[in-house]
């Protein structure tokens, strides 16, 4: 079965283990991409997820105006449409947040993590064949989580009992896209991703590190992430 399919089923698979997931307060509304946004994510799993990787970068689950509204892990709108590639037709979810409306590709806002990620990637490596060549970018959790105000909840933030049928959930999809991708490292966009990387694939033979989190709620980040993050995969090896 070639590999990018493998990793869309994987995808379907971790859509029906989530479907129990329901709003519990504070958290009112959930919004799961790999549903309404399936095209484009089974798109950039078709473009840029075909082959084996040496590196694998794990983000922690979607912001507002990357993935939730394009499919594609850290996918701001500019980054996704003009440098992947990538444009597809994206749904909406059952329920929407007044405050947080999905408008897909049409949305006008930026996800700073997202822009600061994919940004620093293409001054690197100019083509984005280049980089996915030898690398990929996928989230632990799919699912986003947004309280009354339109504020995100991440997802330790959650009741026990939603943490626990998550983390079943999304371990049990990490463990299979590391399977199929084969990588020497899984390296975690921030510390919860680095974490949850080193209890799910405890055993296997990967190598976890760490990159400093792209979020502008980071002050550390806001000085420069680019650099820092740099500086961090050069010290691993994986970057000239």
């Amino acid at each position: 079965m070639a590999i990018d399919v493998t990793l869309w089923r994987a995808a379907r698979k971790l859509c029906r283990d989530l479907e129990s997931i329901q709003p519990v307060a504070p958290v009112t509304h959930v919004y799961n991409p790999l549903e309404y946004a399936s095209r484009p994510h089974r798109e950039y799993l078709r473009k840029y997820g075909a082959s084996k990787k040496r590196v694998v970068y794990l983000g922690m689950n979607p912001g507002p105006y990357g993935m939730a509204q394009t499919g594609v892990p850290f996918g701001t709108i500019r980054w996704v449409r003009d440098w992947m590639g990538i444009e597809k037709p994206v749904a909406k979810p059952e329920l929407e947040h007044p405050k947080r409306p999905i408008q897909g590709f049409a949305c006008e806002r930026k996800e700073i993590s997202g822009d600061r990620v994919w940004g620093a990637i293409s001054d690197h490596y100019g083509k984005p064949e280049k980089f996915f060549k030898s690398a990929f970018i996928t989230n632990y959790c799919p699912l986003v989580f947004m309280e009354e105000s339109g504020k995100n909840r991440t997802p330790d933030k959650l009741n026990k009992k939603q943490q626990g049928i998550i983390q079943e959930a999304c371990d049990h999809h990490l463990r299979s896209v590391i399977k199929t991708l084969s990588p020497e490292w899984v390296i975690g966009i921030g510390k919860f991703a680095e974490g949850k990387a080193a209890s799910a694939l405890e055993g296997m033979d990967v190598k976890i590190g760490t990159v400093l989190h792209p979020s502008p709620a980071s002050p550390i980040a806001n000085r420069g992430w680019a650099p820092q993050a740099s500086l961090q995969i050069r010290a691993m090896g994986l970057c000239k």
